[in-house]
């Protein structure tokens, strides 16, 4: 038996993927990233989410690509209830300090909506671009640890100083303090089962990594021992998953779309490694993880700017939540 209901989310179209290349007008295309936002609320989706990169997929193409946060400050403007989370943020673009006062004036601003996702950064090509060192993996999570134990302390205390191998604070202060108690829900994504693993048993509220059925268990389980080796109840920490999702009525229609892989996957690997295919199948895959303990279904609409999948994706979760 889960702990956790089973919630649902879409991603908006933010042109990461070159979703909104299609689309002219930079105006227009912050015209669509908004329609899919609101329709994402009007559907009964629980969260709607967004990259925090500054480069497109798969080379970097000189198209659209709305940064994360200013995003999230303007969509949390023109929804009311949907929840609204990062998939995930990077802790090395940000310092920790900026980074409470931007999620706590979130969470303030949208009337406590905020989901905190966070991680330790990969895109080696936006690191160089934008001046950032880019660290070894081990430097990088020490970063994205000390990152949220900052974040944590500005949400909560009156005055925070911190003394950390990355970072020092003396008398920092975050007013006003987020709006959820005890805080926003951190999400911290990322499947390193080493050490990323290590650093969501201890701090996160819930945890993404992504693979088929089988990797997601592997990742699962190693999660599993890092909560029995630090003391933390592993049931307490959501199990998420954010792939990409497209749906068709017909399993013809699903065969004719090919692959809609951003990065040319072939279409019969692409189909079996993420939620595609008629709203049946699709219900039935996620049923799959959902026995392996998995509640948080956040995927991206691999038909961006159409909103077929985004429409039939509802329906499925709709269904879903009835029989859960």
């Amino acid at each position: 038996m889960n702990a956790h209901p089973l919630t649902f989310g879409v991603f908006v179209p933010q042109g990461w993927k070159m979703e909104l290349a299609a689309i002219d007008d930079p105006q227009a295309k912050w015209a669509k990233t908004v329609e899919v936002a609101e329709l994402a609320e009007e559907l009964g989706f629980d969260s709607l989410w967004v990259y925090d990169h500054f480069h497109n997929v798969p080379l970097p193409a000189h198209e659209a690509m709305f940064e994360c946060w200013t995003t999230i400050a303007a969509i949390s403007q023109r929804t009311s209830r949907i929840k609204l989370g990062q998939m995930v943020g990077c802790a090395p673009y940000r310092n920790p300090g900026l980074l409470a006062k931007i999620t706590s004036n979130i969470d303030v601003m949208s009337g406590g909506r905020l989901i905190w996702g966070v991680g330790a950064g990969w895109y080696q090509h936006e690191f160089n671009g934008y001046g950032y060192e880019f660290a070894k993996a081990s430097d990088r999570i020490a970063l994205l640890r000390e990152t949220v134990e900052i974040v944590k302390a500005m949400w909560s205390q009156r005055d925070v100083n911190y003394q950390g191998r990355h970072f020092t604070l003396e008398g920092a202060q975050c007013d006003p303090k987020p709006v959820q108690q005890p805080h926003p829900e951190i999400l911290i994504g990322g499947g390193g089962e080493q050490l990323t693993l290590r650093v969501v048993a201890r701090h996160a509220d819930a945890s993404n990594f992504g693979g088929k059925p089988h990797e997601w268990q592997h990742k699962a389980e190693a999660l599993q021992q890092h909560c029995k080796d630090v003391g933390r109840d592993y049931d307490e920490i959501r199990k998420t998953i954010s792939s990409e999702v497209f749906i068709r009525e017909t399993e013809q229609e699903v065969h004719d779309a090919g692959s809609r892989s951003f990065w040319g996957e072939p279409a019969e690997s692409w189909r079996a490694g993420n939620l595609v295919g008629t709203p049946e199948q699709v219900a039935e895959k996620i049923r799959s993880y959902v026995d392996l303990g998995c509640t948080g279904f956040y995927p991206w609409c691999s038909d961006y700017p159409d909103t077929e999948t985004v429409r039939l994706f509802a329906q499925v979760a709709a269904e879903l939540r009835g029989s859960s």
